[in-house]
């Protein structure tokens, strides 16, 4: 069964990458049970709310199945947090995950709602050249989840989907659409539960339509 490898927190730190010249990008591992509610994860931060954090995106997950996709292209290991992920999974498909599922996670219920894009200080941290233009091609972002329920959350909890969605907007579809295809993001106003990024850049979209 899909379960959690990993849940990992960070704190706000200095950095020299990026516009805020501070980051909580550094997400470790921690021992035991972590609490998960609509506010947020305990013990960890977020250095910039306008892009991280907030109700539609307490939790971001990655699949440990495509962090070894990226061990093969780099050519060394990434531990779990290592794309600042608050959840590593393994045997989920995060990327086909629907916009509006939810999955059971220990003892939450958790939502995807929209999904992550690189920014300067993910580049910073990975020091790889061309390193946003190289994920976004690979099109492959994670999903960022909303708290339905709140708990608490321990590495080798499973991960259960217990509600789908009747359309096919995957993570990777909203993906593709806020970073390569904008006329993707018409389509998503039929899904209420989406959020975050995609849901800003969807509004835009529409609104600048020609009437």
């Amino acid at each position: 069964m899909a379960h959690v490898e990993a849940i990992c927190v960070g704190r706000v730190q200095p950095t020299p990458f990026g516009p805020l010249k501070r980051t909580a990008f550094d997400k470790r591992p921690v021992e035991g049970r972590v609490r998960v509610d609509a506010t947020g994860i305990d013990g960890n931060e977020n250095a910039n709310l306008v892009h991280h954090g907030g109700p539609d995106r307490v939790v971001y997950a990655y699949a440990r199945e495509d962090l070894a996709y990226w061990e093969a292209e780099l050519g060394r290991p990434l531990a779990a947090g290592a794309f600042a992920e608050n959840l590593t999974t393994v045997g989920l498909d995060v990327q086909n995950a629907r916009i509006g599922e939810r999955w059971r996670v220990g003892e939450c219920v958790l939502e995807v709602t929209s999904v992550r894009t690189p920014c300067a200080t993910f580049e910073g941290v990975m020091d790889e050249p061309g390193w946003i233009q190289r994920f976004n091609e690979h099109g492959v972002g994670g999903a960022y989840l909303r708290v339905i329920e709140p708990g608490t959350i321990a590495a080798g909890d499973n991960i259960e989907v217990i509600e789908t969605r009747d359309h096919e907007f995957t993570v990777g579809y909203a993906f593709r659409a806020v970073t390569s295809e904008p006329e993707l993001l018409a389509a998503l106003v039929t899904e209420p539960r989406v959020g975050g990024s995609v849901r800003e850049k969807m509004q835009r979209y529409v609104e600048a339509q020609p009437s």
